[in-house]
This record gives C-alpha cells, sequence and structure tokens, in this order.
C-alpha cells in the first residue's frame, strides 16, 4: 500500500504501489522561465488517504491522480486506484473528485496517469496475467463516447522485443511528438533490476513501440525516475536521489535546445519544492506555469512566472 515514508534506494516488485506516497506534458518555456516559487498543498484534492501521482490534462482543467481513498475496485486489499478532478478554469476550485472504473483501474496497484489528447489515457499497472512484463507496466486505454473505457492494452516487453516494458516496475509515462514522431519517457530498474533509471522509445509505423533506450546525461548509479517531459520535447522534471539533494528523492529539471540536442546537466529545481521528507512524480502543466508532485501523502504545486512566451 502506499506509504507516508519517504525513504528508498532500490525500486522492486514490492515497492510498485508504495512509490506514490513519496511523491504529461506541459512547454518548453524553462530556458527562459523564472525559478519555481514556494510549492504549497493543492487546495480541495488531499484526502485523508494517501493521494500521488498528480498530472494535469493539456488544458489544465482536469488532474488526474492516485489515491488509497475508499471505493478502490479490488475493495480494502487494493492498494491504490486512478482518479480525476475537473474545474471549470484555471483560477475555479476543484470539484468533486471521481473515481475511475474498471477495466481502467484493477483490484492491483493502478497508478501514474497520463491523460492525453483524444481521451487517451497510458498509466501504470501491477495487475499481471497474460502478456505482464514484470512487477508494475505501462498500459494505454481510451474513453470512447459512446463505450466508455477501453480495456487497457500492456506496451508489450523488452525482453520480447515488443515494447519498452521491463520486469521491473515502470513509472510515470510520459509522451510527446516531435517531427511527426511520438517519444516515450519513462523510468525502469532495466535490465539489471537495481536502480531506476530514464529510458525512452520511439513510437513505430504500427503503434508500438520500440526497444527502450536508457536517456544520455540523466541516469546516474542512484535512483532517477518518475520523468515528465514538456509538450515539445525541451524541458523534463523528475526525481533523483542523488547526492547533494535535501535528503530523500529530489525533483530535478534539464532542458535542450531541441529535440536532437543532448539534455543539460540535471539541476535542483531548489528548496522552494524540495525537502527532506522526499517529493514524487512531478509533473508540469501544459502552460509550463505549474509544477504538481507528491509528498507525503499529499498532492502539491509550485507555480512559476513565464511571462512572455
Amino acid at each position: 500500500m502506499l506509504r507516508h515514508t519517504a525513504a528508498r534506494t532500490r525500486v522492486t516488485a514490492l515497492t510498485v504501489a508504495a512509490v506514490l506516497a513519496l511523491a504529461a506534458a506541459g512547454t518548453g518555456v524553462a530556458r527562459e522561465s523564472g525559478p519555481w516559487g514556494t510549492a504549497t498543498l493543492e487546495t480541495g484534492i488531499n484526502s485523508a488517504q494517501a493521494d500521488g501521482c498528480p498530472i494535469e490534462t493539456f488544458d489544465g482543467l482536469t488532474l488526474y491522480f492516485a489515491s488509497t481513498r475508499p471505493g478502490a475496485v479490488g475493495g480494502a486489499t487494493d492498494p491504490n486506484d486512478i482518479w480525476k478532478i475537473s474545474r471549470a478554469s484555471i483560477d475555479a476550485p476543484w470539484g468533486a473528485a471521481v473515481h475511475l472504473p474498471a477495466p481502467v483501474n484493477s483490484a492491483a496497484a493502478d497508478f501514474c496517469p497520463t491523460p492525453l489528447p483524444g481521451k487517451r489515457l497510458y498509466f501504470v499497472s501491477a495487475r499481471g496475467g497474460a502478456g505482464s512484463c514484470g512487477a508494475g507496466d505501462i498500459y494505454r486505454t481510451r474513453n470512447q463516447p459512446k463505450r466508455g473505457w477501453q480495456a487497457p492494452v500492456n506496451l508489450g516487453c523488452a525482453t520480447t522485443g515488443t515494447g519498452p516494458n521491463f520486469a521491473g516496475g515502470e513509472f510515470s509515462p510520459s509522451l510527446f511528438e516531435a517531427d511527426g514522431t511520438t517519444y516515450l519517457y519513462f523510468s525502469s530498474t532495466g535490465l539489471d533490476g537495481l536502480d531506476q533509471d530514464i529510458y525512452a522509445s520511439r513510437q513505430l509505423a504500427d503503434g508500438s513501440f520500440g526497444a527502450p533506450v536508457e536517456v544520455p546525461g540523466l541516469s546516474t548509479s542512484a535512483n532517477d525516475q518518475m520523468p515528465n517531459v514538456s509538450r515539445d520535447g525541451l524541458e523534463i522534471v523528475f526525481v533523483s536521489d542523488r547526492a547533494g539533494g535535501a535528503g530523500a528523492l529530489d525533483v530535478y529539471t534539464a532542458t535542450r535546445d531541441s529535440v536532437d540536442d543532448p539534455w543539460s546537466a540535471p539541476v535542483n529545481v531548489g528548496a522552494g519544492v524540495n525537502t527532506a521528507a522526499g517529493e514524487s512524480r512531478p509533473s508540469l502543466s501544459g502552460d509550463g506555469r505549474r509544477l504538481h508532485f507528491g509528498r507525503l501523502g499529499d498532492i502539491w504545486v509550485s507555480t512559476r512566472d513565464t511571462a512572455g512566451h
């Protein structure tokens, strides 16, 4: 289940759900934007239970997240499910949280949701079954107007050459398109099954995803995980427990001038966001002004000035 502790040096099959308590897409504006402001608890979202993995839709009017609150598909033994909450405008208060039904949620841990245009949703699930690759795999589904949520499809396994999922746990699928090609970023324990690293996979002509490749410049011998890439592919945020942080997992960012360029050296986003408690699953809003993330079972938000962009 979700924990309210932050310490972790290795992610295994047993910690797929727990990562939420430690706890897309925007525009590549951080290269010339101001610093992130002091984070505050998001209003109208958090519950008495653990909430995490927050991410806005592109228009900023709906926020998807994972939670241990009552009503899970699998009942009291269900580690966590995916929920969403909406508002009429960016400045309006959030409405009531809505629990996504089966088949999106299952009796296993379902988390790290990533909403996309066209009512598409990518997420991670430990549901297993036929075609499962390991501890927690990336799935995709779509909410069709007349038929509702479609049965989630596993993206396939790296070991069989059918997709990006490794035997260990995957986290935080993040997609962006550049020059007509869709790229999928995520983190995983990879082939060695040890620390989490950041990987990328290119979508193929048939809609499947190719072999995952570790992203140069972003991963270290520490845990580097839960990436979220901007809509134009020029900014990334993720968490890491590398040396020099505030403690446990901190939020880091990197940028680049084009998708063909290497990422800049990752930079800790600072004390306004990071604490000794540990942060998780950061995500950028569509306008690049808001950074949502999880900390100690609650959802937090930081803002920055993007004037002129």
